[in-house]
């Protein structure tokens, strides 16, 4: 499985970019706004893949971040969306959009994408509301843009630095919940209302478990 790929940019295309890598140049399939984000051509990029393999077929798909590159496999697995329709929906929506829509169960967002009917629509979000927590917390947790250096450097093991006292019991689960319902478009006093409680009544939970408390929270009542 190629899981990433670093290298330059050889040519752009409408749908995909070619990246040599060590004197191998590899197609890779992206999203409209990926392909927009990604740098010229003779540039060095790096970007999470995932493989596509058929009898017939070998297809990468790149993505910017990891988050994105869940989405799109969560996405795959909903019946009726392909690849090519995960790429329209994430390239219409971003990978925090989608969330958000999915959070929400606003299906009406991700019908937005380019040949996504509304009956596609709704199963996406049915079929993902109670994942969307889990990736929402990925993207708050940090999981971001694969380095360059990430690639080609290996460096020396050092000595690992001493332990830090223990911070309150899922207090960092907290502050990225938090993150997450404002990338949603929750207001601060709200999202951390509902954070609070979710947390007083479990302690222990983890971002995931905190951000699906809070939503269920949050949810219009009646």
């Amino acid at each position: 499985m190629i899981g990433r790929i670093a290298g330059r940019i050889e040519y752009k295309g409408l749908d995909s970019v070619l990246i040599d890598v060590r004197g191998v140049g590899y197609v890779v399939h992206c999203s409209d706004r990926t392909l927009a984000g990604l740098p010229g051509v003779g540039e060095a990029v790096a970007l999470w893949t995932d493989l596509l393999v058929r009898e017939d077929l070998l297809q990468l798909f790149g993505f910017p971040t990891m988050v994105e590159k869940e989405w799109h496999r969560l996405l795959m697995s909903v019946q009726g969306v392909g690849a090519k329709a995960s790429l329209a929906i994430l390239g219409t929506l971003g990978p925090d959009g989608v969330s958000r829509a999915i959070a929400l169960g606003d299906w009406n967002a991700v019908k937005a994408a380019k040949g996504i009917g509304p009956k596609t629509a709704q199963r996406v979000v049915i079929e993902l509301k109670d994942k969307a927590p889990t990736v929402m917390a990925m993207g708050a947790a940090g999981q971001s843009t694969p380095s360059l250096d990430d690639f080609d450097v290996i460096e020396p093991a050092s000595p690992k630095p001493k332990a830090a006292p223990a911070a309150k019991p899922n207090a960092s689960a907290q502050a990225e919940a938090l993150s997450a319902l404002g990338n949603l478009g929750y207001a601060p006093g709200e999202a951390a209302g509902a954070v609070a409680q979710a947390a007083g009544d479990d302690p222990e939970a983890d971002t995931a478990a905190l951000i699906r408390a809070a939503l269920k929270l949050l949810a219009p009542k009646g």
